[in-house]
């Protein structure tokens, strides 16, 4: 089965309330509504790592387009990001222990 990756890596200008109340908002709606297997982000200093994991390249370019999320996006370029760099990639292979 195919699985691939979001990379959403970015560098941080500014961070606010409403920020964490959207990107909570955005979590919810790409796994109950587009499918999004597990979504996972990390903030660090000036910088944020977002992965999540999909079971298509057509749920990612559905989630992408969704209205609220062309709103973060605008707003993640106006005012919470300096720069930022997506990328989608293919899981060719995954383990675990414990």
């Amino acid at each position: 089965m195919m699985m691939f990756a979001v990379i959403f890596r970015a560098e941080i200008a500014q961070l606010d309330e409403e920020y964490s109340v959207m990107a909570a908002r955005m979590r919810d709606l790409a796994m109950q509504e587009y499918g999004c297997r597990e979504f996972t982000a990390v903030t660090e200093g000036n910088s944020e790592i977002a992965i999540s994991y999909w079971d298509s390249q057509d749920q990612i370019r559905a989630w992408k387009e969704n209205a609220e999320h062309l709103v973060a996006q605008r707003k993640g370029r106006a005012q919470w990001y300096v720069s930022y760099k997506v990328q989608i990639v293919e899981v060719v292979r995954e383990y675990s222990a414990g």
